[in-house]
This record gives C-alpha cells, structure tokens and sequence, in this order.
C-alpha cells in the first residue's frame, strides 16, 4: 500500500465517504431509542416485534429490487429515491401512533432496527466507489469505508443518548432521522456521471437476468452462498446475544457490556486498515480466509474461559482481526464481476447475507432459553464460520482480481 491516506480521493468518492457517514450515524443513532419510542407511542412488546420483522423484510426486498437495476437505472437516481424512503419512513415514524401506518412506513422506507446497513446503499455506494478509485487503491479504500461507517455508528449511540437526555423524549432522535435522510439525499443529488457504469453499457446488453447479472452470474451466486453461510453462523452471536451471554454466565452489568461492545466495535473498525497492508502481499482471499480463521477460533474459545477477564479477552482479540474481511470482501466482490453487474453482485450478495443472519437468531434464542445450552451459539456461530473460510478458499484461492494478476 502506498499510500496511507485519503487526501488525493476524488470529490465523489470523498462524497460517498460522507453519505456513509451521514446514513451510519442516523442508524446508530435510531436503533438505540426505537423500541423504547415505539413502545412509548403505545405499541405492545408484540405489536413491535412483529413491525420490526415487517421492517427488515421489506428493507431487504427494497434492496433487492433497487439494487438489481442500479446499474441499468443510475446509482445516483436509485441512491437518491433510498434516500427519500428513509426520510418518508422517519417521517411517518415521528408523525403518527397508528401501528399499521408505522407498519407500512417500515416495511415501504428505510429503517435500520439494528443500526446496520440497510436498504440499497451500501450496495451501490461500493460499485459507484469502485469506478471513481485505481484497482490498486480499492482494497484500501474501503478498508477506510468501513472504518468511517463503524465510527459513524458508535458515535451515533452516543449522541442518540445525550439527545434523548436532553430533550426528554426519543422523537427528537427520529427527527434527526428524518432530517439526516434529507441530508443524504443533498449528498447524492451532488455525485457525477462518473459514479456510473464507466464503460455506458447495460446489464440488458450483457444478458442480464431479473438479478442484473450476466456474465457474473455464477460466481455471484457462488459468492452469495458462502456469504450467506458466514452470516448465518454469525446470527448466533450478534452483539446483543453475546452481551446476553456475558449477562447469565459471569453477570455483567448492560453499563459494563456497553464500554466492552463499544470498544470491540472501534477495534473491529480500526483492524480493517490492516487488511488492505496484507492483501497487498498475500492477495485478498487468502487475507480473507487467513485473518478470518483465527477469528473465529478466538469465537470456539470464548466459551471455554473460566472468568470474565479472560473470557474478555478473548472477545476483544476475536474483534481486533474480526474485520479485516469486510474490506476485502467487498473489494473482492467489486473486482471479480463486471462494471455493469457491480451494484446488481453487491446487492444479491448483501440480501443474501442479511437473510442468512435473520434465520439463526431464532434458533440461538431458543438455545439461550436452555441453561444447559448457552454455550453452544458460541460452538455452532465458530464451526459454520470456519468451514466457510475453508470452503471460500477452496473455491475462489485461484480466481484473482485483475491487480494481483499484474
């Protein structure tokens, strides 16, 4: 890596720094106060439940059907309609108490319960990206991207507290929402022409299918099973199991977990600069599945320490090189696929990835309702994701992007 910083980026790339950093912090944000807003507007612990799975389906089907014809529709006109859905959302959210207008809202717009990616952004952020960077600056460029969205996030639940403090209510932070969606959308009203397919060409002309995917197609699909096995091993132990875990094992208190998941979390962000350093040298799916591996052994022993300092400890190094996947992934994704197929591979990647880690916690629930049981989300989240690094590796170690052919 030559460089270890950002200042010669072009002005649409430092723009699309700044979406991720304006979208992140609103999600960060939000999803701390939402349930307890929903819940003070009146809604049931079930009413909620149930709005929030309505939520994450239809942000999934809306990146679905967003991200496939982005490259055909334009990446700045599709970021820009996500933009609006996620203002309109919080709109109605702030606006009314009526649980099947907030129903339709969530499921129609864009809201993050989780304070992750959702809806069509980050898919077409990363192909838009990709057109405006040197190949050989990619991998490190969005090692930097998702840094900026894990400090946007963390930062956002910080504020998201002392808003709510001082205000006195959680409607203030669902109108920041909505005044950040409006933001977003300045933001993207203002990419160029170079964010779009460099080459003019569309996914039609290249035999794309209902997916957008042509030529791609089969190494996309490829991609998204593994994917979607890494997440569904990971939906074991999301961060609010894992903090469950903490809970019953050695009693921790929410406060203490919330300084150990904040600095995990900045760890984690911070660890993916490094990734763009060894791909350089080992190339990035051997950096994915090199990096990833012992992560995830780190997960099998988490379980296995017989105090909380140590059990800490081995969280806190599982999350320092938990990350530097991400990066590559993405890069690796953007470089193996066509420039007209880059937001329809980013999208059906994605949507498979969130599917994937929505099924599991379903089954970690019910292991964590079994004291004889807590320990296995722990054993079952390593084992899937350590045979998906070898199979990942197995199956893409001799498939390179155009830079490391050179």
């Amino acid at each position: 890596m030559k460089r270890s910083n950002l200042e010669d980026l072009t002005r649409d790339a430092r723009l699309l720094f700044l979406t991720r950093f304006v979208r992140l912090f609103a999600y960060g944000s939000l999803s701390v106060v939402l349930v307890f807003y929903l819940t003070a507007l009146g809604l049931s612990a079930a009413q909620t439940g149930m709005l929030l799975t309505f939520t994450l389906l239809g942000d999934t089907a809306v990146s679905l059907a967003l991200t496939t014809q982005a490259d055909r529709f334009g990446r700045r006109r599709t970021l820009l309609i996500g933009a609006m859905l996620m203002a309109s959302a919080g709109g109605v959210f702030a606006s009314t108490r009526s649980w099947w207008l907030l129903t339709l809202a969530g499921t129609i717009g864009v809201i993050s319960p989780s304070g992750s990616e959702v809806g069509p952004f980050l898919a077409v952020e990363q192909a838009a990206l990709v057109e405006v960077i040197p190949d050989g600056r990619r991998t490190e460029v969005f090692a930097w991207y998702t840094l900026v969205g894990t400090v946007a996030t963390a930062s956002g639940s910080l504020f998201a507290g002392l808003l709510t403090q001082t205000s006195g209510s959680a409607r203030a932070v669902v109108v920041e929402y909505v005044v950040l969606g409006l933001t977003l959308a300045l933001g993207f009203s203002r990419l160029s022409r170079a964010a779009e397919v460099s080459d003019g060409s569309s996914g039609r002309a290249h035999g794309a299918n209902l997916l957008g995917l042509g030529p791609s197609r089969r190494i996309v699909l490829k991609l998204s099973a593994l994917f979607g096995m890494d997440s569904f091993g990971g939906g074991f132990v999301v961060q609010s199991f894992a903090a469950y875990w903490f809970y019953l094992r050695f009693g921790v208190s929410p406060a203490t977990l919330g300084g150990i998941f904040f600095g995990a979390n900045l760890l984690a962000g911070i660890s993916a600069l490094a990734a763009a350093r060894i791909a350089s040298r080992i190339g990035l799916v051997r950096t994915m599945v090199f990096t990833h591996l012992p992560s995830n052994v780190l997960l099998l022993l988490v379980p296995l320490m017989p105090n909380v300092k140590l059990a800490t400890t081995m969280l806190l190094l599982r999350f320092s090189i938990s990350q530097m996947d991400v990066p590559t992934r993405m890069s690796y994704t953007m470089a193996v696929v066509g420039p007209q197929e880059r937001s329809a591979a980013a999208g059906v990647t994605g949507v498979v990835r969130t599917l994937g880690a929505a099924i599991s916690p379903v089954f970690a629930g019910w292991l964590f309702g079994r004291a004889g049981l807590i320990d296995w989300p722990f054993y079952i989240a390593g084992s899937l994701k350590i045979g998906y690094d070898l199979l990942l590796y197995r199956a893409f170690v001799r498939v390179r992007p155009p830079e490391e052919h050179s």
